[in-house]
């Protein structure tokens, strides 16, 4: 929407969160200003967009802002803010969490909530955020399991060169309390030749819970670096840091027009999915520009994976409703 300043120059990467059967976005955007903040919209299909705001519902507003640094602009053509939520309900409970990547004296990891009451009614209340990544080290693609994990939250904040979970009682942080993640990129051990993940980014979408495993997305890369592909993992139920299955070739990677034409040519970067009606639906990034829905029936998508069968997706742009 050009006639929105501060969404004038790009939106892509949504969090999406399913609620009262609806999907409901919270879409990076890049306005006039160079900086990123958080669009709302909504969608009953899970296709065709039914609601959009036009004002933003978060903005990162602790440390410097705005932090004009060229980690943000590398990230995706920003100059500070808020980049690329992932937003969960943890079993059932009355509060959303958000994590991002906030543009805060570098690239780190914030984590935020709000009521579940006062999202649904657009009361944009939110909980003033805490950083949890630590300082000097660039962070990002962390996220919470929707379910605990014998009895604590699960954050999964790497997944390369091993995957790493931190088990909290709570999602309190308190000031000065960070989780150690792993920091820096290493190829992925074992990878042979013409291995494609031979470097794995990070996590995509929250974890879904499925009977074999929690189901997760992956941005990962050969030596190309130009190009950003998604894969999917099965991990254990009780034990995330088992991987049961690997999709040996990317389930997403950008080959679509609008994937490949945008202020980051080749990257599909998914952020959010949902099980929508049997339905399973991948909302990403496509060259830093636009929204797309991957979809696919679940049960199919899952027995693929478990065969090491390239799952079928179909691909399409989110559609505006009809005037």
């Amino acid at each position: 929407k050009s006639e929105n300043k501060w969404e004038a120059w790009q939106t892509f990467n949504p969090g999406v969160i399913l609620l009262n059967d609806k999907a409901h976005f919270l879409y990076r955007a890049i306005g006039e200003d160079g900086l990123s903040r958080l669009g709302y919209a909504m969608s009953q299909d899970g296709f065709i967009i039914d609601e959009r705001l036009s004002y933003p519902v978060y903005e990162h507003k602790i440390g410097q802002r705005p932090a004009f640094n060229i980690f943000s602009y590398f990230s995706g053509g920003s100059w500070g803010g808020a980049e690329d939520p992932r937003i969960i309900q943890v079993d059932g409970e009355d509060t959303l969490y958000m994590t991002y990547t906030a543009c805060d004296g570098g690239l780190r990891v914030a984590l935020t909530s709000i009521k579940v009451t006062d999202f649904l009614n657009k009361k944009w209340e939110w909980k003033p955020p805490v950083l949890i990544s630590p300082p000097g080290e660039v962070h990002k693609n962390w996220v919470i399991f929707p379910e605990k994990i014998n009895g604590q939250y699960a954050i999964l904040h790497s997944i390369s060169p091993e995957i790493l979970i931190d088990y909290v009682d709570s999602l309190e942080f308190e000031d000065d309390v960070y989780v150690e993640s792993f920091h820096g990129s290493e190829p992925r051990e074992n990878c042979k030749r013409g291995c494609w993940d031979k470097w794995m980014r990070g996590v995509g979408a929250p974890p879904i819970k499925t009977k074999y495993g929690w189901l997760i997305f992956y941005h990962a890369m050969d030596d190309d670096w130009s190009k950003y592909k998604v894969g999917a993992m099965l991990l254990d139920l009780n034990d995330p840091t088992k991987i049961l299955h690997r999709s040996p070739e990317p389930v997403l990677e950008p080959t679509e027009v609008y994937e490949n034409n945008g202020f980051k040519s080749g990257v599909v970067y998914a952020s959010g999915a949902v099980v929508k009606e049997g339905k399973l639906l991948i909302y990403y990034g496509a060259a830093d520009s636009y929204i797309g829905v991957a979809s696919a029936d679940f049960e199919e998508f899952l027995e693929a994976l478990r065969k090491k069968v390239k799952p079928k997706l179909k691909r399409e742009l989110l559609k505006s409703p009809t005037p």
